[in-house]
């Protein structure tokens, strides 16, 4: 491991810090150490480190912006990749932008809207990376990723790097071929959008904005929707009916805005979380034999 930050540092591709606390890189503010934490100056950069760390047979894990993460308590084993600035290039050709995967998706999406733009506006209450929102297929308002994405390029653990189409990477709800058959990491995507009216995007982004603001409690520390909708159903509706809203274990808490959200009440662990997410799991199988399954991402030591 330390001829690994040897090397890192040596090449200076970017930040390379040891045990970095992940609760400063994830929306929940939830997360223990990363042993290495990297986040690549740009994509040449993010390849070489991925080069080292296989030579080096050290585990790795990649994040975005980590709006949809649960860290454990204990931290990540081996190198933590973060997502971020180096990789936030941003290309518009016609009706095609091409936009690195470090790029925030509610930023990107407020900027092509202003040059009229359309097709991403359901993204712009998303708070994730373009990485993050192509991996898990990220969705609003009745559309997601699969519906604009034209093709990305991909990082294989194995060093390959492919451009997949939007055929390649499998799309259904909330999930992608990246997620299990094809472990990668998503480096550009090129979405093809629609020339449209400035205003009216602008506006259905803006009626976007106000309803998660009314509807979600994005002003407390949070992941984001828990569970997946378990079809025909909706999580946060269960969730209510159950009459879950405001319970809570230890600093974690159900909102009382929006069933499907654990909100961080200021000093909650990620065994906090998980236990909560355990209690919702069995109370609304109990009451409605309907299994729960998670859309927030639990990755690290147990």
């Amino acid at each position: 491991m330390e001829d690994l930050i040897t090397k890192l540092k040596e090449l200076n591709i970017g930040k390379v810090i040891e045990n970095e606390p992940l609760a400063n890189h994830t929306t929940m503010k939830i997360g223990g150490p990363a042993d290495i934490f990297i986040e690549p100056s740009s994509i040449d950069h993010m390849i070489k480190a991925m080069e080292l760390i296989r030579e080096s047979n050290v585990k790795w894990t990649v994040i975005g912006r980590g709006s949809n993460l649960l860290v454990s308590d204990l931290g990540i084993e081996g190198a933590v990749i973060k997502l971020g600035k180096g990789l936030s290039t941003l290309e518009v050709n016609g009706t095609e932008v091409k936009a690195g995967g470090g790029n925030s998706i509610v930023a990107l999406s407020t900027q092509i809207s202003r040059q009229g733009l359309s097709g991403l506006e359901f993204a712009s209450g998303i708070p994730g990376s373009v990485g993050g929102a192509v991996f898990m297929n990220a969705g609003a308002h009745g559309s997601d990723i699969s519906k604009v994405l034209k093709k990305a390029l991909i990082l294989f653990a194995d060093g390959k790097i492919e451009w997949l189409s939007n055929d390649d990477m499998m799309f259904s709800y909330r999930t992608s071929v990246l997620q299990k058959l094809r472990p990668g990491i998503v480096l550009e995507a090129v979405f093809q959008l629609k020339a449209g009216d400035k205003e009216l995007i602008f506006s259905e982004m803006q009626n976007n904005k106000e309803y998660r603001k009314e509807t979600q409690p994005w002003n407390f520390p949070c992941a984001g929707s828990i569970f997946r909708n378990p079809l025909p159903n909706h999580a946060g509706k269960l969730i209510q009916d159950a009459g879950l809203k405001g319970y809570s274990i230890g600093g974690a808490k159900i909102s009382d805005m929006h069933g499907n959200f654990i909100i961080n009440t200021g000093h909650a662990t990620a065994n906090d979380v998980q236990s909560l997410i355990n209690y919702i799991k069995k109370k609304i199988y109990d009451l409605y034999e309907v299994e729960m399954h998670t859309e927030v991402e639990i990755i690290g030591r147990k």
